[in-house]
């Protein structure tokens, strides 16, 4: 087992692993084996494409595509040369569309052609005039309308290795690598400006603490414009020179028809992710014997869920993970020694050079034990969001960032997530935090999905809406539920509403979109 790369921008540790594995498997894409060697040489090819088009350090491209190999061709070019990736994602429509690529001045837009309903060409020639900054629109499989390019044309683009020499020495550790929109859940998306230093600690630290390496194979569902992916999957992949399988959209069927060909070793994804494939049959039939890790993030997980996982993967750990757009990806994991009983509890302990602490209203750091936000300090914490001062400056205070997460440190220095600050609601004078609420209910045998909500009252304030999502086959009524509640919870925190529904809104990375809930 080789040792982590260690690198101070994005373009050397792919240079470090063709060194040392250039014709070893970097990624598999539709059965296909694409070795580091050919990620490297086309990577070089598409910057020298860049370069050629007048791209500069710092000009951005914005990425629509599903996780395909021109999207990490063009990742790898960028960070190379230092360009600027702006992550975006196939879901996006008109209103994010204008909203970001003006937000963010991105000069370039590589897209694919078409995808389901939506052709983008045809889209983007009605569209351009409102994205005044976007100078280049290039297709992948297709040229698109007049004086567009196509991908290809940059993959076979004849390098000028002394213009391309001279950009690679020019990118700094503290340059930008890539922008990521928060998701949206609490608003307003904000770009967070993540640095080929913030990222690589974050993927270093994940690494390390995995133990991921070159006999390690996993298949890659989430997203590329999301740290997720691109963070916690592709850097810390690279850093370790593990394979993956790229899932262009996640589909347990899909992923079925991919894993039956090889033997993974690890399993990662939110919980919604987890959740659908333990619930697909084929998948369950799978050998699961060689995975050694399975990881959840994203969002909390539910007793019931990593109960399930950890009698699914026999033979593999259980871990936790919590990260951030604002961390550049994972900050928090369950470490190795950690119990099943604490794992369910507490989203784990920070790992690489992170340290944490839990802070009041007032910002005054709290004792053991007593609820607050969370903030982290370390490599990974970017240096704020792009081009906004006033909310940079609420979310970033002397190097830490205030997540508006809460939750407490245990006596043995493990965190206990409550939910979000926002999210928590005041029932007749008591907190009560919805996730504490909704992993109860997510343990009841009829049902599958549930999100907790504030609403208002003319009585107590506020009291709890729940929205369920029932498991298969399941009707659970309303009284079941709130008897259920009682017999498990304080009396102010059993929901005063259930609502049940066939589907929950959800954010283009799995998470359950509550803001969505809260507008109805």
């Amino acid at each position: 087992m080789s040792a982590i790369i260690k690198a101070k921008v994005i373009g050397d540790a792919l240079k470090q692993a063709v060194a040392e594995s250039s014709g070893d498997t970097m990624m598999i894409y539709e059965g296909r084996e694409i070795t580091f060697g050919e990620v490297d040489a086309i990577s070089d090819r598409v910057a020298s494409g860049l370069l050629k088009l007048g791209f500069n350090k710092g000009d951005k491209i914005g990425i629509i595509a599903l996780n395909q190999p021109e999207w990490l061709y063009t990742y790898f070019a960028a960070a190379k040369i230092g360009v600027v990736i702006t992550g975006l994602s196939v879901r996006y429509r008109d209103t994010e569309l204008d909203y970001i690529l003006n937000q963010s001045k991105t000069r370039a837009v590589l897209c694919l052609a078409a995808l389901g309903e939506m052709d983008y060409v045809s889209f983007f020639n009605n569209f351009k005039g409102k994205i005044p900054s976007v100078k280049e629109f290039i297709f992948i499989g297709k040229n698109g309308f007049e004086g567009c390019l196509s991908f290809n044309d940059l993959m076979n683009t004849e390098i000028d290795q002394e213009a391309l020499k001279k950009a690679k020495a020019s990118v700094q550790p503290d340059d930008t690598m890539i922008i990521i929109y928060t998701s949206g859940t609490t608003g307003t998306p904000k770009g967070a400006v993540i640095s080929h230093r913030s990222q690589l600690a974050s993927a270093t630290a994940q690494a390390h603490h995995t133990k991921i390496n070159q006999d390690d194979m996993f298949p890659m569902a989430l997203p590329f414009n999301h740290v997720g992916g691109i963070t916690c999957g592709i850097l810390t992949a690279l850093l370790g020179k593990a394979k993956y399988v790229l899932i262009p959209m996640f589909s347990p069927d899909y992923i079925v028809k991919q894993l039956s060909r090889y033997q993974m070793t690890m399993a990662t994804g939110v919980p919604t992710m987890h959740m659908l494939l333990l619930m697909t049959e084929q998948y369950m039939a799978l050998d699961h014997s060689k995975i050694r890790l399975v990881v959840v993030g994203g969002s909390n997980a539910d007793g019931t869920l990593l109960k399930q996982m950890s009698e699914t993967y026999k033979n593999a750990k259980v871990m936790n993970l919590y990260g951030l757009s604002e961390t550049s990806g994972m900050v928090v994991m369950s470490p190795w020694e950690s119990d099943f009983d604490m794992t369910v509890q507490s989203i784990g302990k920070p790992i690489g050079d992170v340290v944490v602490k839990v802070v009041g209203e007032t910002g005054n750091s709290l004792p053991q034990g007593e609820i607050g936000e969370l903030c982290f300090r370390g490599d990974a914490v970017i240096s704020g969001y792009l081009d906004m001062p006033e909310k940079t400056t609420e979310a970033f205070k002397d190097d830490w960032v205030f997540t508006g997460d809460m939750g407490f440190m245990n006596e043995e220095g493990y965190i206990i997530l409550k939910g979000r600050k926002k999210e928590m609601y005041i029932q007749g004078g008591f907190n009560v935090y919805p996730v504490e609420v909704e992993n109860l209910i997510a343990s009841h045998p009829k049902v599958a999905m549930v999100a907790g909500i504030g609403v208002k009252d003319e009585v107590l304030g506020e009291v709890g809406r729940y929205f369920i999502v029932p498991a298969p086959g399941a009707e659970p009524t309303e009284e079941e539920i709130k008897s259920f509640c009682k017999e498990h919870l304080a009396d102010y925190k059993v929901p005063k509403q259930i609502v049940f529904r066939t589907e929950l809104p959800m954010t283009p990375v799995g998470k359950i979109m509550k803001t969505a809930l809260e507008k109805e």
